[in-house]
């Protein structure tokens, strides 16, 4: 996955570089992430009415505590990655 993360960032900053992201449309604005369009009308009123409670969905939830594990677990997986590039580097 790593890999894929370098190659991804090289990417943008490419298209950055070459000006590929100047005059979007809503440049210099906060996003919307109020809400997903990726979620049927129904879903997203029934996550606003649980938001608007103070709840939030299942699946954010065990989303979040997931995202935890991962973020730890990619935490791990650089730094030993890391400690073998600087050992094959002679560090």
């Amino acid at each position: 996955m790593l890999t894929f993360e370098l190659v991804a960032e090289r990417k943008i900053a490419e298209a950055i570089a070459q000006g590929e992201f100047d005059d979007l449309p809503g440049a210099g604005r906060p996003l919307d992430l109020a809400e997903d369009p990726l979620v049927p009308e129904e879903q997203r009123m029934a996550n606003r009415i649980l938001k608007n409670a103070g709840y939030a969905p299942r699946e954010v939830e065990d989303s979040a505590k997931g995202g935890k594990k991962l973020s730890l677990l990619n935490a791990r997986v650089e730094a030993r990655y890391f400690r073998r590039v600087v050992r094959r580097l002679g560090g």
